[in-house]
């Protein structure tokens, strides 16, 4: 018996009934040989942290556009504290910490550059549509490894795609990132905002603070451990219900008060703007995408999708840096040399 095989056992002796052990996976589209050491979730895992999609999430936004100070979020410690928190869920429900680790991982990997503003953007300018949820399947499917993909099991990419609010993820490991992506996104965006000066905690009405906590490390608490109380020995992840009304309010409050605000999204307009002007010119120009991209093409793939594949990869920085390059005239010297 081998490494991988004794943790199987393993984990059929000492996981809950309703978690999805390693050796049940519905497996991969391409079949492999499996490794000695490794589950099929550890695999998963380690693919999606070794992936190229994945290091550009660290200068990806996840609410300020370019914020000035060290220790706002960008959309690379956003995973981090999704997969943080969703491990802790799954080791207290006994469930199976590898799978949930790989989806949270690999949920946000086809993220635009400026968070949501970009992918609305997409949206609005792609007649095929956009949106995030879908492109991190299709990352991991299709465009990760020259077009290979990586080649996931069948309970990480559903666990991926299902990771929005009205997502239906089949594993109960998969709910627990549901539920993880929203509890962290309010938890660190509220942290952000108040760094920013955009909200404080007087902003909260005084009835969801006295019931979910007065700071924002005392609110991560009450998710958690409601959600542990409530899931354990079930087959259904979930909060009690004034508990998940805490949770909807305050996800009311932050679009009201953070995600709305003027004073914090005075440049999503302009991010806008370099977005579509990207996907116009790439989408007259298809040519003048990367290699990688073009071959795509070759490959009876729709001009659009593809499109909006190469624009969605791209992290803030560069996509300003090839608006730029694009539309911006560059200066020049007396001696009419560009400068």
């Amino acid at each position: 018996m081998n490494i991988r095989e004794e943790t199987e056992m393993r984990e059929k002796q000492l996981l809950s009934p309703y978690a999805s052990c390693s050796e049940n996976s519905k497996g991969r589209e391409r079949l492999e040989e499996e490794c000695d050491i490794r589950t099929v979730y550890q695999r998963d895992r380690d693919r999606i942290v070794h992936c190229k999609a994945f290091r550009r999430l660290k200068d990806k936004t996840q609410v300020f556009l370019s914020p000035q100070g060290d220790h706002y979020r960008n959309r690379l410690t956003h995973t981090l504290e999704v997969s943080q928190i969703a491990r802790t869920i799954a080791k207290a429900l006994s469930l199976n910490e590898d799978l949930t680790e790989a989806i949270a991982l690999g949920h946000d990997l086809g993220h635009t550059p400026f968070g949501h503003a970009g992918e609305r953007a997409l949206d609005r300018v792609c007649s095929l549509g956009f949106a995030h949820y879908k492109q991190s399947v299709r990352v991991v499917e299709r465009l990760e490894k020259n077009g290979a993909g990586l080649n996931l099991t069948w309970e990480v990419r559903d666990g991926i795609l299902n990771h929005r609010t009205k997502g239906n993820p089949h594993t109960l490991e998969g709910q627990v990132v549901r539920y993880c992506d929203k509890i962290a996104y309010i938890h660190h965006d509220m942290d952000d905002a108040q760094r920013a000066g955009v909200i404080t905690e007087d902003d909260i009405p005084i009835t969801l603070r006295m019931l979910l906590g007065y700071t924002t490390r005392e609110r991560l608490n009450t998710f958690v451990h409601d959600l542990v109380q409530n899931s354990r020995g079930k087959e259904k992840i979930a909060m009690s219900p004034e508990i998940e009304e805490g949770l909807r309010d305050m996800r009311t409050l932050m679009f009201q008060d953070v995600y709305l605000n003027p004073a914090a999204k005075t440049e999503e307009q302009k991010a806008e703007h370099v977005v579509e002007e990207l996907y116009a010119y790439y989408s007259k120009y298809p040519e003048k995408m990367s290699e990688e991209y073009r071959k795509l093409l070759h490959q009876e793939e729709e001009k659009e999708r593809v499109v909006c594949d190469y624009i969605s990869g791209m992290t803030d920085q560069y996509s300003l840096d090839t608006f730029r390059e694009l539309f911006i005239p560059k200066r020049w010297n007396v001696q009419g040399k560009e400068q």
